[in-house]
Parts: C-alpha cells; structure tokens; sequence
C-alpha cells in the first residue's frame, strides 16, 4: 500500500533568477542583434514558469505526474518542480466540526436530538488525496455515522434502563472517549487525524420532549417525597423518645398514634398547616 513520501524540491529564487536569464538576455539579443534562434531560449524560460509553486505554512503540496504520485511538499517557501507536475494543495491546519444535532435512536429506541463537536486535521496527505473522493465531505458523513452507532449502544439515561451503567447524558469523559475512538478508526482510511471529539448537544427530541419532562419531574417529586418522609418519620420518634424519657406527659397507644398521626400531617404537607388551638379538655 503506497503512504505518503516527501518530495523535495528545487528553490523557486534560484529558479526565478534562472528564468529571468531566459527570458530577458534572448529578448535583448533579439531586439539588438536579430539573433532569432534565441527565441527557443526564452520559449524554455516560459516552459519553466509553471513550474514554481508556494506553500504556505501549515500547507501541502501533493505533486502528480501522469498519474503517478511523486510525493508531497511539506515545507512552507517558495519552490520549483518539474513543469509537468499537478500540484493539488492540501491544508494541514486544525479544522473544527460543529455538526447540527441529528435525530437518532438511543438503545431503548427512543428518539433523541445529539450533536458533535470535533477537532481535526490532515496527517497524511497521500490518503487525503487518493483513497477517498472529497475527504472533507467524508469527514462530515463518517462523524455522523459514527454519533449514530454510538447513540445505539447507549441509553438517553436510566429512567428505562436502570441497570445501565453509562447513559448518554451522564457518562462525560467516557462517552466521548468512545466517540472519539470510533470517528478515529472512521478517518483513518481518509488519513484524518481526530485532535477531539465530544457531544456538544443531547436532548429527546421534539415529540416526547414534553412527556420526558413530566416523566423527570415525577421523579424528582417522588424523590423528595421520599426524603420528607424518612425525616419525618425521624422527627416522630424523637419526639415520643424525648416525651417518655422527661415524662412530661403519659401516653396511650390511642394518644400516641392520634400524636403521630397530626405529626406526620404537619412534617409531609405540602402547604403550611393551620393549627386549632384547643382551650378545653382533648375529650
């Protein structure tokens, strides 16, 4: 399989100089001497001109010649090659991608909203050039690809799954870790090099967005009832202990329980309680 080679070229001053030489003494000796056969002389020098090429920094050259790869200038300057050769500039500078979410499904089957932000840049030229069509084009399609195999394999959250132990939404570092393995093994094909790659986007999509989010706040709300309850249930036996350890008061089975009961009411209501004062006896 053929890789890429670095071509090394001639300076393009010393050429130029050389050109120059070509072109202007066999016009003088025209013009002053009627030496005509010094037009084949400035003919070269002209033949030479496409020759020169310029590359910026962080920039390639990928040189062609009748179809066969002759290697890649990656030195930035001012150069000369045979005048034969294609010259196909290819950048080496890091790119971003900050692809628009798409909808996918998750592994329950879900659908979800994600997006894909991605650093990247050119390694190799040869397979830049050759191996794929349009490889910026690629890039777009593989990423994409990639984030929907990987949205595959994973759940949204845990709401269905509980058994999951990475969800899309709260795996971080590791999920991008997987997503940025995945475009990698992708692009290597194109000689693509993934600097980064993370989810920038997640949510359900439009269609169950709304029920997703009574869902969550159902479960925020049964949570905390949850929490509410434990307390207060605490605070009761506290309370009982703290009474019969003082002996402040004697309670029956009926009192304590009626005590709990109000207790209980008071601890867990959502709104603010309106207390009766009794001035008489309780029976």
């Amino acid at each position: 399989m053929q890789k890429e080679k670095e071509f090394h070229p001639i300076s393009g001053y010393l050429m130029i100089t050389v050109i120059l030489v070509l072109i202007i003494f066999p016009a003088l000796g025209i013009i002053f001497m009627k030496m005509i056969w010094l037009v084949a002389l400035i003919a070269i020098g002209v033949f030479f001109i496409p020759g020169l090429v310029i590359v910026n920094p962080n920039e390639s050259s990928v040189l062609i010649l009748f179809g066969a790869y002759k290697g890649t200038i990656r030195k930035n300057g001012f150069w000369w090659v045979n005048p034969f050769f294609v010259k196909k500039k290819i950048s080496l500078r890091a790119r971003n991608l900050d692809s628009d979410p798409i909808k996918v499904n998750d592994k329950i089957g879900n659908p979800i909203m994600i997006g894909v932000v991605m650093v990247w840049k050119v390694r190799e030229t040869f397979k830049a050039a050759f191996d794929v069509d349009d490889y910026v084009h690629f890039v777009d399609i593989q990423s994409e690809a990639a984030v929907r195999k990987l949205a595959g394999h994973f759940p949204y959250d845990n709401f269905e799954d509980e058994d999951a132990e990475i969800t899309l939404r709260s795996g971080g570092d590791e999920v991008n870790q997987m997503l940025e393995d995945e475009i990698s093994e992708r692009l290597a094909i194109a000689g693509i090099e993934v600097v980064e790659a993370r989810i920038n986007y997640i949510a359900y999509a439009q269609e169950i967005a709304g029920a997703m989010l009574k869902r969550q706040q159902a479960t925020a709300i049964v949570a905390a009832r949850v929490k509410i309850v434990e307390g207060a249930v605490g605070m009761v036996e506290m309370a009982l202990e703290a009474l019969s350890r003082k002996g402040i008061i004697e309670l029956d089975e009926e009192k304590k329980a009626t005590m709990v009961s109000n207790l209980m009411v008071v601890l867990t209501s959502d709104k603010d309680v309106s207390p009766v004062v009794n001035t008489g006896s309780i029976y």
